[in-house]
């Protein structure tokens, strides 16, 4: 008898001998049970994972006489014809070499017929995804409503170019890939059976070059079985799939744990003159490098009878768990930019010298409280004990030169300065506010004119002086704010000082903001500069995170520099007397009525106090309010329910009940177009939107602004146009 390759003589000839696949068997299993049989079946998958082997036994247990909890019997006329391609029943279709509508007409005309010998006549049409469109159209009714008596079959590599209408006639089943183990167990019991020789890592080669296929495996393993005269070796193996060998892998590690270029480049060279693929090096580098994690993480994984079971713990005792996660980082990452190196080699080189230019940053394990040397991990402890050091440093004063003079600054004593940061430090902790607002330091001046004698009086802080200051307005506080000691100096003196601070600013040396940088590292940063636009509807706001208000926030501050200051001035004056402050130094107004009506106008005034539920606020409406029982009833847009929380929920309605001393609940409805509803945002917008018509209107109106349309032949930009009385 001829000889018969292995992929068909070991094809399998029932469920049981299916290797994977348990979730198809066991569907198809029960469904031949209980006789809910479908009249259509797709089975997609790659190449080699028993489409065709399982349409062949579901046809077989379909007409077997003697069929046992859907497990034909193999005995039967209906079995054995059918695995000899005999069965007149059964008709297997080439999609590939039968594309046509002809081809499937034919199909189609005999399929009305009863069939010959068995129960059902069963379609199997393999590949059926090369049929041509018109194939497809003309099966669609007869794939939807067959006779009684007719089982289709299909099975395909590729099931998305199957058209929707006949995947939504079929029930389709999923193979999936089968694992190397899987396979090289299945090897290994087909070589028992047949009497061969072979040694298991040979196997396991094998079943990681088949790639999940059951076929390729077996082929594979036909082509090993020759090259071995009859047995399977490993080394052959390796030889015929262009497998790299172990004993290459273990010296490059050895190499790169030792820190041996020469050795490196030298194994290298002797790799690439063997012809050695660099991309299935890497590939197997990797492999290694896995195997070694597993075996440090799980000793017992490694097989005792394992030929190389000595050198796998000698390299798994030296190279810690941190190394080997980066080398197998570095040897993927090599392996995927291989393509885009000059060369294989010269991307293989730069890999391995790689591994030894890095070392993962790690120590030995300490105690919980312990400062770990030597690497920028550190436990919480050393953490705070840096911040307090950082602190306490001494900070330089700056330098100052006035218009007269120049005045320089001694450095205020140690202990002072320190106590002051300390107890600026535990301000901001506890009040959120930086420390060069609140916290002024001592400072010496020298003068020789008359007014420098004033400013002995005055307490230089180090922070005032730095370019990067929030907005103008804070320059100028702070510069008044110095004036602090020396009651007797009148109105007109101060003001002539303030001048004479604002003409000479005082410049910070490179020197001085380095210390200053370091002193405040750990401390939090200074309270942003916002131009009070909001935020766009998709930026990421953290729970619990300050924003800034709206556009109309109506407690921005004045254009006019000048009634700005005084009005600071009289701010300050009224927190000195009554010692109370909000959170940005600034005293809330009384909060509007709470009523349906003023939603935008409460929305605003308490933005700050919402933080990131201010988004939420923004784009939602207040549709009612129940005074019995306090429920308050919020309509979410769209933009509102893509960052709507149960945390941001809660934010508007306890920030709304302290602040009006209610027990609110808070409820929400879907929103309606049609109800008539305002958001603040939609407020906000069609207020603008009425600005630049009324403006518009305006210019268009005025015979200036015509001439020069004309003179230019310009139009209105809409969107540019604003009212004086709008701008915030």
């Amino acid at each position: 008898m001829a000889y018969q390759v292995l992929a068909r003589k070991w094809r399998p000839k029932t469920f049981a001998d299916l290797v994977g696949q348990e979730h198809v068997v066991k569907a198809l299993q029960n469904a031949l049970d209980e006789g809910r049989l479908h009249h259509a079946y797709l089975l997609t998958g790659t190449r080699g994972v028993g489409k065709t082997t399982i349409a062949r036994i579901l046809a077989k247990s379909l007409n077997c006489e003697n069929a046992q909890h859907g497990e034909p019997c193999g005995v039967c006329e209906s079995c054995t014809q059918i695995d000899a391609g005999r069965y007149v029943d059964l008709l297997e279709i080439d999609a590939a070499s039968n594309t046509g509508i002809d081809n499937i007409r034919e199909v189609l005309e005999n399929a009305q017929y009863a069939p010959t010998a068995g129960k059902y006549k069963v379609y199997i049409i393999d590949e059926v995804h090369m049929l041509s469109k018109s194939a497809f159209n003309a099966m669609l009714k007869t794939l939807e409503e067959p006779p009684e008596h007719v089982k289709f079959i299909l099975a395909t590599t590729d099931p998305h170019k199957v058209p929707v209408t006949v995947l939504s006639r079929c029930l389709q089943f999923v193979l999936r890939n089968m694992t190397s183990q899987q396979v090289a167990e299945h090897l290994a019991h087909v070589l028992d059976s047949e009497k061969i020789a072979y040694e298991p890592a040979a196997l396991q080669l094998l079943g990681r070059a088949a790639a999940g296929s059951m076929r390729d495996a077996l082929s594979l393993l036909d082509q090993a079985i020759a090259m071995g005269s009859g047995s399977v070796a490993e080394q052959d193996v390796r030889q015929m799939i262009g497998a790299v060998d172990k004993q290459y892998l273990y010296e490059l590690l050895t190499g790169i744990v030792n820190q041996d270029g020469a050795a490196l480049t030298a194994k290298a060279q002797e790799m690439a003159a063997c012809a050695v693929g660099f991309d299935n090096a890497l590939g197997e580098l990797a492999i290694l490098l896995q195997q070694l994690a597993l075996i440090q993480a799980v000793p017992s994984a490694l097989a005792h009878d394992d030929p190389d079971s000595d050198i796998l713990h000698r390299l798994a005792q030296t190279i810690s768990g941190e190394q080997i996660q980066l080398y197998y980082q570095i040897a993927v990452h090599g392996k995927r930019d291989l393509s885009l190196a000059p060369d294989e080699y010269a991307g293989f080189m730069m890999t391995l010298l790689r591994m030894l230019a890095f070392a993962p940053l790690a120590a030995a394990s300490c105690d919980a409280n312990a400062v770990i040397e030597n690497t920028e991990l550190q436990s919480p402890s050393a953490q705070t004990a840096e911040k307090e050091t950082a602190a306490k440093k001494p900070q330089p004063h700056p330098e100052a030169e006035t218009a007269q003079t120049s005045v320089q600054t001694a450095s205020a004593p140690a202990m002072p300065s320190e106590n002051k940061v300390a107890e600026s430090a535990s301000a901001q902790e506890n009040n959120d506010i930086p420390p060069w607002e609140n916290a002024p330091n001592d400072a010496e001046t020298v003068s020789d004119v008359p007014v420098q004698e004033l400013a002995e009086s005055i307490q230089t802080n180090s922070e005032t002086t730095e370019a990067n200051r929030p907005s103008a307005n804070k320059a100028e506080t702070s510069a008044e704010n110095q004036v602090s000691k020396n009651e007797a100096a009148d109105n007109e003196t101060g003001a002539s000082l303030s001048e004479v601070l604002s003409e000479n600013s005082i410049q910070t040396t490179p020197n001085d903001e380095a210390v200053e940088t370091e002193a405040f590292a750990h401390e939090a940063p200074a309270e942003p500069f916002y131009d009070y636009g909001f935020p766009d509807d998709g930026y990421p706001v953290e729970d619990g995170a300050e924003m800034p208000p709206p556009p109309d926030w109506e407690y921005a501050a004045p254009a006019d520099a000048e009634e700005e200051e005084a009005e600071e001035e009289a701010e300050e004056e009224n927190n000195d007397d009554e010692g109370s402050n909000d959170e940005d130094g600034t005293q809330f107004a009384p909060p509007p009525e709470f009523s349906t009506e003023n939603w935008a106008a409460i929305v605003r005034h308490f933005a700050r106090k919402l933080g990131a539920a201010q988004m939420l606020a923004q784009h939602a409406a207040w549709t009612q309010y129940d005074a019995g029982s306090h429920l308050m009833m919020l309509s979410l847009t769209d933009e509102a329910r893509a960052t709507t929380n149960k945390e941001r929920l809660d934010k508007i309605r306890t920030t709304l009940a302290e602040a009006y001393g209610l027990p609110l609940k808070l409820q929400t409805e879907p929103w309606r177009d049609d109800a008539g509803w305002e958001t603040p945002d939609m407020r906000r917008r069609r207020i603008q939107l009425e600005g630049r018509r009324q403006a518009q209107d305006l210019l268009e109106a005025d015979e200036t602004a015509r001439r020069i349309l004309q003179a230019f032949e310009a139009v209105w930009e809409p969107e540019s146009l604003e009212l004086a009385a709008n701008r915030p």
